[in-house]
């Protein structure tokens, strides 16, 4: 029903288009436009993780983990180099489940967000 809208966001794995057209599933257009518009600017592509896990080794570590909004791990993995660069090589390996359980959480928020825009305040119903 929303694959125009789906489409429009870059670099969505399988699964994650599965997952949002569950989220998706019973919006209207106008609900699906602001899912959409709120979602792709929170979103984050398994190279942007990458990309920022890089630059643990060379520039600041825990870059990744800020991010992602785990703000205690990335001040953990600040003061211990990357927990002595074994958490930014495990990051590494796992940038991709790390940017989808990212990803999940943010379109659930997102979800909730407009739902509760169309309630007018009131508990959303997801």
């Amino acid at each position: 029903m929303h694959q125009d809208l789906l489409m429009t966001l870059k670099g969505v794995t399988p699964e994650e288009y599965v997952y949002l057209e569950q989220i998706m599933n019973g919006m209207d257009r106008r609900q699906a436009q602001n899912f959409i518009m709120f979602y792709s600017g929170k979103r984050r592509t398994a190279q942007d993780i990458l990309l920022f896990t890089l630059l643990g080794f060379v520039v600041v570590a825990g870059v990744q983990r800020f991010v992602i909004g785990q703000i205690g791990m990335g001040i953990l993995y600040l003061l211990t180099c990357g927990l002595c660069f074994i958490g930014t090589i495990v990051d590494i390996i796992n940038h991709r489940s790390l940017a989808s359980e990212y990803n999940r959480t943010t379109a659930y928020e997102c979800a909730q967000m407009v739902s509760i825009m169309n309630n007018g305040g009131q508990k959303p119903t997801i």
